[in-house]
């Protein structure tokens, strides 16, 4: 019989840490319950709202990550390649551990330790030894660089550090490296996958006379890794070739199997290279690869089609995006999926027409779950967006203009989860989407969460279900109605409405 241990749920509830509790708020001289309790009351109200809503130098819990962790995650889908950080152990640490908490998978990142010393003289020596023990210690194919906070105040030159630490030997002429600057204090996560992707097909891609007949696909900052797989299976359908350029499915759903490989799959570094060469290109996100699809028609001279493939409306645009970039028909197997997606939309629209939602994530994400549940009868009042800019908040306003279930929507962007709580208790709605953040606005609303997005850290494995195309439709189907009905069954639980038939 295994010892009985307890965890920090039971543990906590003892008399000694109640103690210790009331007597550090004693110490603290804290507010008595009675007036915390007034002052919650009190933050629930349209005049706290109207000065919530009034602030504009504070921030609070915003729905984004820094750029250098949405850089990181672009380099790990290539063959062979460590990302790299050129900054303080610290940050590397805590873009590695956001990572690993999502996807329950080591999350291989390297750095430089930038310290004090590097703050007032430069990166450069730290940067060097860096790339010398990264490149001996774990013999990459490839190293992918990123800066934080300190490298972009004090304007290191990443190009002529890199070019130097050749030329001193810190690592072969001819091993690449490329890099990007990604500072943290500006943009957010899908910013520095947007500027790290650019760089490594800028630093990457070798242009040739002749074009092969491949279908670039970048999926975007996308966390759901049966999504690649899903992608691939398509093209698979279509009898097309696809170079998938960054596919992390097999680096970060690695097996438990007694051996551990820093590297596994990735895009192939020769399919990096040869990536100006395809025909076009199709992009699965716009904003998180704003200055990359500029570049790819611009300087590549490819056709970009951009896509979201998220919902019935959604996958119906990826299906015809392929079938028009190939020269293909669409597959009799693609057609049966999308009845199958559509019938299961007419099974469960009773359950979810009428209801309204309040969803918060990317800015691609929450788009394409707001013209979902649009889809599927629901109407979605707030659409909130921290790291949505001006320009997404126009055309997202214009796009959801031509549903009859959008004309309550609210698009708040560049607003934050303080914000979402305000709004959600004097305009309450029935389900909550968004990431493990969320929970605690339905602990404080009572409002149903349905957890989509990123990060998952609070549940287990929804990474590794496809979100994309009709079956991951079907998916998202699942989740949001099962915990549609959950919720009602919690409400009906002791009435004469807790029923066996949903």
């Amino acid at each position: 019989m295994s010892e009985k241990i307890n965890d920090h749920v039971s543990l906590f509830n003892g008399c000694e840490y109640q103690d210790m509790f009331a007597a550090k708020e004693k110490y603290e001289n804290a507010e008595t319950a009675a007036k915390v309790q007034e002052t919650l009351e009190w933050t629930k109200t349209q005049e706290y709202r109207d000065l919530n809503f009034a602030r504009q130098d504070l921030v609070i819990n915003p729905l984004k990550a820094c750029q250098p962790s949405g850089g990181l995650f672009a380099a790990i889908g290539f063959e062979g390649t460590m990302p790299f950080v050129h900054g303080s152990q610290g940050c590397a640490s805590y873009f590695r551990s956001h990572f690993m908490r999502h996807f329950r998978e080591p999350f291989p990142t390297s750095c430089d330790a930038m310290t004090e010393d590097a703050a007032v003289f430069g990166g450069h020596n730290a940067l060097y030894l860096g790339l010398q023990n990264t490149y001996e210690l774990y013999s990459p194919k490839m190293i992918t660089m990123v800066t934080s906070c300190m490298s972009e105040v004090i304007g290191d030159d990443m190009n002529s550090f890199v070019k130097n630490a050749k030329e001193q030997g810190f690592i072969p002429a001819d091993f690449p490296v490329t890099f990007a600057h990604t500072p943290s204090f500006v943009g957010s996560h899908i910013v520095g996958y947007d500027n790290t992707m650019l760089a490594i097909l800028q630093q990457m891609g070798v242009k040739k006379e002749t074009k092969n007949d491949k279908i670039n696909v970048i999926m975007g900052f996308d966390t759901y890794l049966a999504n690649y797989e899903e992608i691939k299976r398509i093209f698979k359908l279509f009898g097309a070739e696809i170079n998938l350029l960054s596919d992390p499915s097999e680096t970060l759903n690695s097996p438990t199997n007694g051996e551990y490989k820093m590297y596994r799959g990735g895009t192939p570094l020769d399919d990096l290279r040869d990536a100006p060469n395809s025909k076009a290109t199709l992009l699965l996100q716009k904003w998180s690869m704003i200055k990359t699809a500029e570049f790819i028609e611009k300087d590549w001279g490819q056709p970009v089609k951009v896509v979201n493939p998220l919902g019935l409306e959604g996958s119906d645009e990826l299906i015809m995006a392929i079938s028009e970039l190939t020269g293909k028909p669409v597959p009799a197997e693609l057609e049966l999926e999308r009845g199958q997606f559509v019938d299961a939309i007419a099974d469960s629209y009773y359950w979810i027409h009428g209801k309204t939602f309040g969803i918060n994530g990317d800015p691609d994400m929450a788009y394409g779950l707001a013209r979902f549940v649009m889809e599927m009868g629901g109407e979605p009042i707030h659409i909130l967006v921290s790291n949505g800019s001006k320009d997404w908040e126009a055309e997202t306003k214009e796009n959801l203009s031509k549903y009859e279930f959008a004309k309550g929507a609210q698009i708040w962007a560049g607003k934050d989860m303080w914000h979402f709580r305000s709004l959600l208790f004097t305009e309450p709605v029935d389900m909550i989407i968004g990431n493990s953040y969320a929970k605690y606005l339905e602990r404080d609303t009572g409002i149903a969460l349905c957890r989509i997005g990123f990060p998952l850290q609070d549940r287990h494995h929804l990474h590794r279900y496809p979100t994309i195309g009709y079956k991951g439709g079907v998916q998202m189907l699942t989740w949001i109605v099962n915990r549609m009905l959950d919720d009602i069954d919690k409400k009906t639980m002791y009435t004469t409405s807790y029923d066996i038939l949903r």
